[in-house]
């Protein structure tokens, strides 16, 4: 399951996380990053949390064995995709805005642009073939 980077768990069933998901995916060149819904029953213990965690903001868990959830770990891949930790330092300047800007966000998800959650199109991913 992990990449070389590390490994971002998020919502399949979320059409803007999804969308979002294929953004990241663009700029990992190097395919770094395994990224994995966390309705695959073992990613969430793949990366320490809950399911319950899982749904209430992405999680990641790098290489090297660190963990992330929300703001934190959208830069800690962003990070490893781009090999480089510019957005880390760039978080670590602009945590506070960052982590409310990622809250609101997960909470209005449901309601921004997205495309065809992943879980809807590929169902066995999910656990749900």
């Amino acid at each position: 399951m992990n990449g070389t980077g590390g490994t971002l768990v998020f919502d399949g069933d979320c059409g803007f996380c999804t969308r979002s998901l294929g953004w990241l995916r663009l700029l990992d060149t190097r395919r770094r990053i395994a990224t994995v819904p966390y309705q695959r029953p073992d990613a969430p213990a793949a990366v320490g949390a809950s399911p319950e965690d899982c749904a209430a903001a992405v999680r990641w868990k790098g290489a090297d064995g660190t963990a992330a959830a929300g703001a934190a770990a959208v830069n800690a891949a962003l990070s490893a995709a781009l090999d480089t930790d510019l957005p880390l330092r760039v978080y670590r300047r602009t945590q506070a805005v960052q982590d409310r800007l990622y809250d609101w966000v997960a909470r209005n998800r449901g309601r921004l642009p997205g495309i065809t959650p992943w879980c809807a199109r590929y169902p066995a991913d999910c656990g749900r073939a």
